[in-house]
């Protein structure tokens, strides 16, 4: 199974940037969905990622449906600060 990270309008460009860094070290691809509350080029985006940046494969979008046209059969988990379940609770699909 591959992995895929979507942040959806991300605002803060270290939160990114370390997703980016954990993207980099696990294989995982990044997904960005525009609009993006910050510069790609941004010290603090490029900061924390550190030197990763190079082995993160990231895609952006101009909005969620384009994201979801281009992968018509993907299986997606959505995360939010409002969800009533935990990820734990989740049964996930290989």
């Amino acid at each position: 199974m591959s992995l895929n990270i979507v942040l959806v309008e991300p605002e803060i460009p270290q939160n990114t940037g370390n997703i980016a860094r954990t993207c980099a070290l696990t294989n995982t691809s990044l997904h960005l969905i525009r609009p993006l509350g910050f510069s790609v080029t941004d010290k603090n985006l490029k900061r924390a990622g550190l030197d990763y940046w190079h082995l993160v494969d990231v895609h952006y979008y101009d909005n969620f449906d384009e994201l979801l046209q281009k992968y018509p059969d993907g299986y997606f988990y959505y995360a939010t600060t409002k969800a009533t379940k935990k990820y734990s609770d989740i049964e996930y699909k290989d």
